[in-house]
C-alpha cells in the first residue's frame, strides 16, 4: 500500500509528533511505502511582520499546502491520506486537495481543537466546555489560545469557516479518536457518529516488565498548570510519612513549582528536567507507581502506555480519558481530579499495600500486551485503512 502521511508540528514537540513518527515507521516495517508532508509551527521564526500577518489567512485556508498535495498526489498516486494535525502551517486546504484527486482521508483527532480553540477544553484551572456548549465566541471573549483575543479569534474563525464549509462532515472520510471518552466527544460535538474509530497509541520498543518495584513515586510530564502538578505537591505535604517523588520534565511552571516544594520542605521531591527516552523509562521501571494528577482531558498519554509496558501501576485522576485507560484496583487507583487530599490517601494505601500494588503491575503489563504493542496496533490501523478504502470505493 501506498500512503501519504500529512503532519504539522507544533513550535515544542509533544506526543502527536512521536505518535507520527511511531506509525510511519510501523508501517514502513510491514513493507508499505510511506511518502510524507510535513510542515512546523517553527517557520513562524523566521518570517517576517507581514508574513506574520498573513497567517490568518493560512490558518484558515493554506493555498500553498493545497497545491503542493495536489500535485503530489498527482504524481505518487497513493492508495490513502492519513493526517495527523494540520494548525497550522498545512491548513483544512489539504482536505480539498484530496477530494480533488480522488483520496480518501483519514485524520487522527490527538487533541480537542476542532471543539475548541485553545485545543484542551480547559480554562482557568478546569475543564471547561462553553465552546462546544455555548459556541467559539466564548474562547474569544476568555482569550484561551495563548492568552490573546486576538489570535484565538483567528483559531475560532478557522474552525467557524469550516463548519459552515462542513468540511469536518464531508471532506474527511474516517477520523480515528484516541480513545471512547474522546470519541464520545467528538460525536456530542457534532461529527458524523459512523466515521469515527477508537485506535489508542502504542509504545515501541518495548521497555520490557521490571524484576521488582522500587520505594519512589514518579511523575512524568510537562510542568505546566492543566497537568496537576500542584495538587501532586499539596498531597506530598499530606503524606504521614515521606515517600520520595521524582518529577521528570519542563514547563512554564517549573521553578515555580520547585520553590513550592522548598517551602513545604518536601526534601524528598527530586526535579530532574528532560531525560531522554531510555532514562525515562528506566526510571519508570524502578518506580513504585507512576503518579498522572491531571486536571483537563487529555489525549491518550504515552507516558501511561509507558509505564502499563514496564509493569508499573498508574494513580491517576478520576477525568476523561485517564479513567477509561486506567481501571481501579486494576492497573492502578484513581482518585478525585484536583483534591489532594484524595490523592495523598491513595499515595499511602500504595505505600502500605505493596502485594495489591504489584498484581496491578503485572495487570497493567498485560494491559500493554493486549492492547497497546505495535503489532496490536498496526492489525487496528490496517483494518481502519481497510474499511475506508472499501468503504470509499462504494461510493
Amino acid at each position: 500500500m501506498k500512503l501519504l502521511i500529512v503532519h504539522n508540528s507544533y513550535q515544542q514537540p509533544g506526543g502527536e509528533d512521536v505518535a507520527f513518527a511511531q506509525e510511519c515507521q510501523l508501517l514502513k516495517s510491514h513493507g508499505h511505502k510511506v511518502l510524507t508532508y510535513q510542515r512546523s509551527n517553527r517557520e513562524i521564526e523566521a518570517m517576517t511582520r507581514l508574513e506574520r500577518l498573513a497567517l490568518t489567512k493560512n490558518i484558515v485556508w493554506g493555498e500553498n499546502s493545497r497545491r503542493y498535495i495536489r500535485e503530489l498526489l498527482r504524481s505518487e498516486r497513493p492508495d490513502l491520506v492519513h493526517v495527523h494535525n494540520t494548525f497550522m502551517m498545512v491548513s483544512p486546504s489539504v482536505y480539498q486537495a484530496c477530494q480533488e484527486m480522488r483520496v480518501p482521508v483519514i485524520q487522527t483527532l490527538h487533541n480537542f481543537r476542532l471543539l475548541c480553540p485553545a485545543f484542551s477544553l480547559f480554562r482557568d484551572g478546569h475543564v471547561c466546555e462553553e465552546c462546544p456548549t455555548s459556541g467559539l465566541w466564548r474562547s474569544v471573549w476568555h482569550g484561551c489560545y495563548r492568552n490573546s483575543r486576538a489570535m484565538t479569534a483567528n483559531v475560532a474563525l478557522m474552525l467557524q469557516v469550516h463548519r459552515v464549509s462542513q468540511t469536518w462532515n464531508n471532506s474527511v472520510d474516517t477520523y480515528v479518536a484516541l480513545s471512547e471518552f474522546a470519541r464520545q466527544k467528538f460525536v456530542d460535538g457534532g461529527l458524523p457518529t459512523g466515521k469515527l474509530r477508537v485506535k489508542p497509541n502504542f509504545v515501541c520498543p518495548d521497555p520490557g516488565e521490571r524484576d521488582r518495584a522500587g520505594d519512589y513515586a514518579i511523575f512524568v510530564g510537562r510542568l505546566s498548570p492543566e497537568k496537576g502538578v500542584t495538587t501532586l505537591l499539596a498531597a506530598w505535604e499530606r503524606l504521614s510519612l515521606p515517600i520520595p517523588l521524582v518529577i521528570v520534565g519542563d514547563g512554564p511552571l517549573r521553578s515555580s513549582l520547585e520553590e513550592q516544594s522548598r517551602k513545604r520542605n518536601l526534601s524528598t521531591v527530586k526535579f530532574t528536567g528532560r531525560l531522554t527516552m531510555d532514562e525515562t523509562r528506566n526510571a519508570i521501571r524502578q518506580a513504585a507507581f507512576l503518579v498522572a494528577p491531571s486536571l483537563w482531558y487529555e489525549g491518550f498519554p504515552m507516558i501511561i502506555c509507558e509505564a502499563f509496558a514496564c509493569g508499573t501501576p498508574v494513580i491517576c485522576s478520576r477525568l476523561g480519558t485517564l479513567q477509561e485507560i486506567v481501571t481501579d484496583r486494576g492497573t492502578g487507583l484513581h482518585f478525585m481530579a484536583g483534591n489532594a487530599e484524595d490523592l495523598a490517601s491513595k499515595v499511602e494505601w500504595a505505600r502500605n499495600n505493596r502485594s495489591p500494588m504489584a498484581a496491578m503491575g503485572r495487570s497493567a503489563r498485560h494491559a500493554y500486551e493486549t492492547h497497546y504493542t505495535p503489532e496490536k496496533n498496526y492489525d487496528m490501523l490496517l483494518e481502519i485503512y481497510d474499511q475506508t478504502m472499501n468503504s470509499y470505493s462504494r461510493n
